[in-house]
């Protein structure tokens, strides 16, 4: 194109390079194939198949009945920032980590709340590690901050399920890095740091000065007869570089409520306000009235949703493990079965297959990192009638053709 005999370049109208280059979705790729179908049986998010419990609805139906459509302080409500650090604090007893309302920012989510502690810490060409396979969002968001992020991959094996190498994960992380982003209960292989592999990694991160971000949105979805999954929380002192993400999506049932938490050192608590005010200004307070009496009265849903997850975990590993081919071991935690299916090599196109032919809606493995090809996640956040009724779907899809 000329004007006036002067070449003119066309316009580029795409993001940044580091936007363009992020990766898709794959399970949002399996999820659109079934949109608009009524017959698919979605297990492809993470999602609770109940609603949330009435007494949690009325909290929020109240306060928007008392006109409470207001904005609220960057951090949250002072109450819900109270609640949530006695809640912690009671989870995570730790004499050398005193937790108050300073330690607290209350998140439009979980998701949210990671986003808001990489925009916090993160430059543009940092050094960022993280533990897969895993929820793709920890993966590709410090990418949006042009941070150089790399993977360190458990392992897998039938009998024991997955683990940690973590002279691997230590060796990994080298007084360059940044940045460490670990999700324990994790999403999707339920794998869960014990007390030692945490001590580790805390003494390591110490001693180079790395931050450490955890997520915890699964840690009270365990399964040994415990209430809580083993917490960097529970072992951080007050000089520490460690951040809890946290979400009220799993434990509570609100996924679409949008609302999560920080923990963080009141240092960066302040800092961490003005990059909310930047993003969102504030959680709706009538969301926050709702977390205050999920937090302060949830407790019971909480028991009532470990022994249900349980039940449906046992049930469903145990049909999948029935099934030639597959290998399903137990997680220890979160709400996942993540299983081996024998021969595949191409995640996507299976999971596709099995919206089109069978109205099975299931995560590709592929979607959690190149070490999750060759696996599927299942939700098993569901009634056994309703698992059973996938199951039979699943066993019609994989036969041989």
């Amino acid at each position: 194109m000329t004007t006036n005999n002067t070449l003119v370049s066309p316009v580029y109208m795409g993001a940044r390079a580091a936007i363009a280059q992020l990766r898709q979705s794959k399970i949002r790729d399996v999820a659109n194939a079934g949109i608009g179908r009524s017959d698919v049986l979605p297990f492809w998010f993470g999602e609770p198949d109940e609603t949330t419990p009435a007494f949690i609805r009325d909290a929020a139906a109240a306060s928007l009945t008392r006109g409470e459509t207001f904005y609220s302080h960057n951090l949250g409500l002072i109450e819900l920032r109270e609640t949530l650090a006695s809640y912690v604090s009671a989870l995570h007893p730790n004499p050398r980590l005193p937790i108050t309302a300073n330690n607290i920012a209350v998140t439009s989510s979980g998701v949210n709340a990671l986003s808001l502690a990489a925009q916090a810490l993160v430059d543009p060409g940092d050094d960022v590690v993280c533990v897969t396979p895993l929820w793709p969002n920890l993966v590709e968001i410090p990418k949006i901050l042009s941070a150089n992020v790399r993977c360190v991959p458990l392992e897998f094996d039938a009998t024991r399920g997955w683990t940690l190498n973590i002279e691997r994960l230590l060796s990994a992380l080298t007084s360059t890095t940044k940045l460490l982003m670990v999700n324990s209960p994790n999403n999707p292989t339920g794998w869960t740091l014990n007390r030692d592999e945490q001590r580790a990694i805390l003494e390591h991160c110490r001693e180079r000065g790395i931050w450490i971000v955890a997520d915890d949105a699964y840690e009270r979805l365990v399964y040994d007869e415990t209430s809580c999954a083993p917490s960097f929380l529970d072992i951080t002192d007050e000089s520490d570089r460690v951040i809890s993400a946290n979400t009220f999506s799993k434990s509570w049932l609100m996924t679409g409520w949008r609302l999560g938490w920080l923990v963080a050192p009141a240092a960066l608590i302040e800092h961490l306000g003005k990059v909310i005010e930047y993003n969102t200004s504030c959680s709706p307070v009538f969301v926050q009235r709702a977390g205050i009496v999920a937090v302060r009265d949830g407790e019971s849903v909480i028991a009532r949703t470990q022994k249900r997850f349980r039940a449906a975990r046992d049930h469903l590993c145990a049909a999948l493990n029935a099934i030639d081919g597959v290998s399903a071991p137990a997680p220890p935690g979160a709400m996942y079965a993540f299983f081996k299916v024998d021969g595949l090599t191409d995640s996507l196109a299976f999971c596709k297959q099995l919206v089109a032919d069978q109205a099975l809606g299931l995560a590709p493995g592929a979607a959690f990192g190149d070490e999750g090809e060759g696996f599927v996640r299942w939700c098993f956040a569901s009634e056994l009638k309703r698992l059973d009724d996938g199951l039979q779907r699943f066993r019609e899809g994989a036969k041989p053709a």
